[in-house]
């Protein structure tokens, strides 16, 4: 309705113009009496004509409106299943909210929208999608609690013609290359994990080694608080942070590696551990994810230490809890992996499957490295 009122507001502008123009034609033509008759013709020639461009322009806008309308009804009816590997991932939550809302923006019906919550186990998921495929959904969006279960997920989805757009956790490069292969209706939307890990090792080296070097061994020395082994993010975060730092020319050297599972309380309890075996050794903490780094922050904390003089913190996902440390100095930095442009490029990939404009089977997007200098920017945005 919005955009009828729109064309006919356009029309009766075009109109508008018009009837000045002629007015003006009018003025020029009174200079004698024939004349004068005559343009008195030509003026009810023109207001006609006037009407009908008028009409024309109104149906055309009303037209373009009536396609836009029949536009957003033809997915109001489409069914969107959307498997989450864990409600209760606070990255997750916020990608999932966004995700819904955008669905909803673009004309699918909340009703239509069904998102489960896998608890973070494949079983329980790998049922959920089986309850998808018997509704018969027309799109799924999966967010894998086992990146390494997609070759079986794949199998079954496809089995059951409905296109499926992996989102989150990445799918390994063998399974991506049966995609293309087959030409099936598979695409994975998300950010390169390598590229987080690098501006988590960046943030350290830029600090330099003069500064990092509290224990002055001429090392990197660090503690590691990984995610999911089986995640590939987990995978790249903690490869590519220390490839990082050993690109800039720097010695490092590995305290602890332990796996947190993502969690805020298990990386507490690794880092205090790490912190009462190692003590004043340990200089650097990454975590995979903000969540962890703020179980990091807390076990630095009641050690007595400071981040940003004697210990220093980088997490992932600019959470506004973590973009607030930073900006506090409470933690070095972070890596906003960007919960808006991923979830809106996979709805978006949803609906060109559903009217058949189908996609590349990979859609990347980008992180962004947080420091102090732009946090209250990228919080601004989240918040």
């Amino acid at each position: 309705m919005k955009r009828k009122v729109v064309s006919v507001i356009l029309a009766t502008a075009m109109v508008a113009s018009m009837v000045a123009g002629c007015g003006g034609s009018n003025n020029a033509s009174t200079n004698n009496a024939g004349t004068t008759t005559d343009a008195a013709a030509s003026d009810a020639s023109s207001d006609t004509s006037n009407d009908a461009a008028a009409t024309e322009a109104a149906d055309a806008g009303d037209a373009a409106a009536d396609a836009a309308t029949d536009a957003d009804a033809s997915l109001a009816d489409k069914k969107v299943g959307v498997c989450i590997y864990q409600f209760s991932d606070n990255f997750m939550t916020l990608f999932r909210t966004e995700l819904e809302n955008y669905l909803v923006e673009k004309g699918f019906s909340k009703d239509n929208i069904t998102i489960v919550d896998g608890a973070n186990d494949q079983a329980t998921q790998t049922g959920q999608i089986d309850n998808f495929i018997t509704e018969g959904v027309d799109v799924l969006i999966i967010n894998p609690v086992n990146s390494s279960s997609a070759a079986t997920i794949t199998d079954k989805v496809v089995a059951a013609g409905i296109p499926l757009v992996y989102i989150n956790r990445e799918p390994d490069e063998e399974e991506q290359k049966r995609w293309s292969d087959n030409n099936w209706d598979v695409t994975y939307v998300g950010c390169d994990a390598r590229q987080s890990g690098t501006f988590q090792g960046e943030m350290i080296s830029d600090l330099g080694l003069d500064t990092v070097d509290l224990n002055g061994n001429g090392k990197i020395d660090y503690v590691m608080v990984e995610g999911d082994p089986e995640n590939v993010d987990a995978q790249y975060r903690t490869e590519y942070s220390v490839k990082a730092l050993e690109d800039a020319g720097l010695e490092v050297n590995c305290l602890s590696d332990q796996v947190g599972n993502w969690q805020q309380d298990q990386a507490q309890q690794i880092v205090a551990n790490a912190l009462g075996q190692y003590g004043n050794d340990v200089e650097v903490v990454f975590c995979n994810n903000d969540a962890m780094a703020l179980g990091a922050l807390q076990a630095i904390q009641s050690a007595g230490r400071t981040v940003g003089t004697d210990i220093y913190l980088v997490g992932v996902d600019a959470l506004s809890e973590a973009l607030e440390d930073v900006l506090a100095g409470t933690m070095t930095g972070t890596v906003f992996n960007d919960h808006f442009s991923q979830s809106h490029s996979a709805a978006d990939a949803a609906i060109n499957y559903i009217t058949g404009a189908g996609n590349d089977h990979y859609i990347g997007c980008d992180y962004v490295k947080v420091t102090k200098d732009n946090a209250q920017d990228v919080l601004d945005m989240v918040k």
